[in-house]
């Protein structure tokens, strides 16, 4: 009878990305996810519906304070869809930021009695996040007809490509605050207000052409979800994104990506030890 092969779990074999490893657990992407869905929306009487619900008060609010008082443009489309277009994608960002940041000490039982590559608890956190868009994403559309806003089909392919740079973004920036939160917890407190400033940093309520100074626009830029919300509504809009600010955006979200899993690959050995 042939014995099994042993499998040497050391910390020289954790500290890069194994992406051969993570595919052999892939069915544990579906299990976290799934959990974090049913746990979220569990005991609650609207269910899935909150994941419609949150963006579109948000919407309703924005569009009363900056649409209609302030005047804000909004490249001539209805300011209700222009401001929930951007908000689907930072949604995304801030619900899957969050989730990660938090995801290696809500887990940390789990992850003390038995392995498995930890990178995959920071990545369905942000699989739950793409599952409300999905969800919000049906409303836009009835938002679509409503106020009878033409898209460019030919550009709808833009929309796959800004989910993905919003999903990369994320998860570099989470995958760092995930790491960092498991040694320092006073990072639960910094999370909230990193969200909140770069909510107004990023795009979601206003055009960056409406910046007065080309320096803040450059400083908009260098936020990983400039890119991912510009290419989102480039078919709702037809304004193709500033070339020079998307590739500072791209770039950045790309540095915040290797930066982040490389952080968090060098020091998930201790994770076992801190959460």
């Amino acid at each position: 009878m042939q014995l099994p092969a042993e499998q040497i779990i050391d910390s020289t074999r954790n500290r890069w990305l194994d992406l051969k490893e993570t595919w052999r657990y892939r069915e544990l992407f579906y299990f976290f996810t799934w959990r974090d869905i049913k746990i979220k929306y569990k005991q609650t009487v609207l269910g899935f519906l909150w994941a419609i619900l949150q963006p579109l008060l948000m919407m309703a609010i924005f569009t009363f304070f900056f649409g209609k008082t302030l005047k804000i443009p909004s490249q001539e489309v209805p300011y209700p869809v222009y401001v929930f277009s951007g908000l689907l994608i930072w949604n995304i960002f801030s619900v899957g930021l969050t989730n990660a940041a938090n995801s290696m000490v809500n887990n940390a039982l789990i992850i003390k009695k038995i392995y498995f590559p930890r990178l995959i608890i920071p990545v369905s956190s942000i699989l739950v996040a793409l599952f409300d868009f999905v969800m919000a994403f049906i409303l836009l559309i009835a938002l679509f007809i409503y106020y009878q806003q033409p898209i460019q089909w030919t550009a709808a392919w833009y929309w796959p490509i800004a989910l993905v740079v919003a999903s990369f973004g994320t998860l570099g920036l989470g995958a760092w605050l995930a790491a960092l939160n498991v040694k320092y917890r006073d990072f639960r407190y910094v999370i909230p207000f990193l969200v909140q400033v770069l909510f107004f940093l990023t795009p979601v309520l206003y055009p960056v052409s409406m910046l007065p100074h080309p320096l803040l626009k450059y400083v908009v830029a260098c936020s990983p979800m400039y890119a991912a919300i510009e290419l989102f509504r480039f078919p709702i809009t037809g304004v193709a994104p500033v070339a020079d600010l998307l590739v500072i955006s791209l770039a950045s979200g790309f540095i915040l990506l290797i930066g982040g899993v490389l952080y968090f690959k060098f020091t998930e050995d201790f994770f076992a030890d801190l959460a």
